[in-house]
């Protein structure tokens, strides 16, 4: 297949690049600029959002598009990065669909990245696909703007919502933050343990990506969650375990709303989502259970077989 990718550098992106390139597609990479770009085997650079770019004069004919391009999450949400966590989604996905509506052949799928976040939080309820909009907060509402301009590919091309629960990575993402008070022997529960931890591995995140582009029946909103959530208790206590770390350092919610401002929701409060579709579409995790999925990450068990 020829893909389109935006947000390729991220941990994600780079994750589903080496996958899909291992497996011999090919690949336009989009970027803000060419310049000292690696030369890659089945990897195109594509310049995009540029004052001068025209991206669809490169992608006049790719079978799909996959979107994770926006700013990170992973920083104190001063006003200023609240706008540019919002911006740079909303734009991005309106270039695409603006690209999109450019093409004489219209790519076969569209994935754009979401978030569970769609759904708020909350310490009871059980979230699928097919649940509601309950959030208010600013999450939320970030979310459902960029799915509603992903929306307007609809008419032209089957689109899928990968709605990411956190993403665990050894070297990115909350992972490595969420780890080194361990490392430094000063782990502990965050926040109240009693949160959802709606999470998936890096390595279930990209093959899930290929697979709802290699499954015609799969559309609209996709949870990408492993399907066993955890409390943030037992996250914490399986992660100490795994590496040999006390685990007797509790850090209260008003502590990390201090230091982390907003931005605390993420740890603070959860969501238990569920990947329904997935499922029932026959998706088969390689790490359904958050103990083998650390281990693997951590390097503490044998590498199992990647397909």
């Amino acid at each position: 297949m020829k893909i389109a990718v935006a947000g390729g550098a991220g941990f994600i992106g780079r994750a589903l690049t080496e996958k899909l390139t291992e497996q011999g597609h090919e690949l336009y990479i989009l970027t803000r600029t060419l310049d000292n770009k690696p030369s890659k085997e089945h990897v195109t650079y594509v310049e995009w959002l540029g004052p001068n770019s025209s991206p669809e004069k490169s992608l006049s004919e790719i079978d799909a598009f996959i979107n994770l391009a926006g700013e990170s999450l992973n920083s104190r949400w001063t006003d200023k990065k609240k706008g540019e966590i919002l911006n740079s989604r909303v734009e991005s996905t309106k270039e695409i669909v603006r690209i999109i509506e450019a093409m004489d052949t219209k790519p076969q799928v569209y994935i754009n990245a979401s978030a569970t976040g769609y759904y708020g939080t909350s310490y009871h309820h059980t979230f699928t696909e097919t649940s509601p909009l309950s959030g208010d907060d600013f999450l939320s509402a970030v979310v459902k703007k960029w799915e509603q301009e992903a929306s307007a590919a609809m008419p032209m091309t089957r689109v899928v919502y990968s709605r990411f629960g956190m993403v665990l990575d050894s070297n990115d993402g909350a992972l490595h933050r969420m780890l080194l008070p361990f490392k430094l022997f000063a782990g502990g529960r965050l926040g109240t343990g009693e949160q959802w931890i709606s999470w998936i591995h890096i390595e279930d995140a990209a093959r899930a990506l290929i697979y709802c582009l290699e499954t015609p029946a799969i559309s609209g909103p996709v949870n990408f969650t492993a399907p066993q959530p955890v409390l943030m208790e037992e996250f914490g206590r399986t992660a100490a375990d795994i590496l040999k770390r006390p685990y007797f350092f509790p850090v209260p919610s008003n502590l990390l709303e201090l230091a982390l401002g907003e931005m605390a929701v993420l740890v603070t409060q959860g969501q238990k989502a569920v990947p329904a579709k997935l499922l029932e579409n026959d998706f088969k995790f390689l790490y359904p259970e958050l103990r083998p999925a650390l281990e693997n990450l951590l390097n503490t068990s044998p590498v199992s077989v990647k397909k």
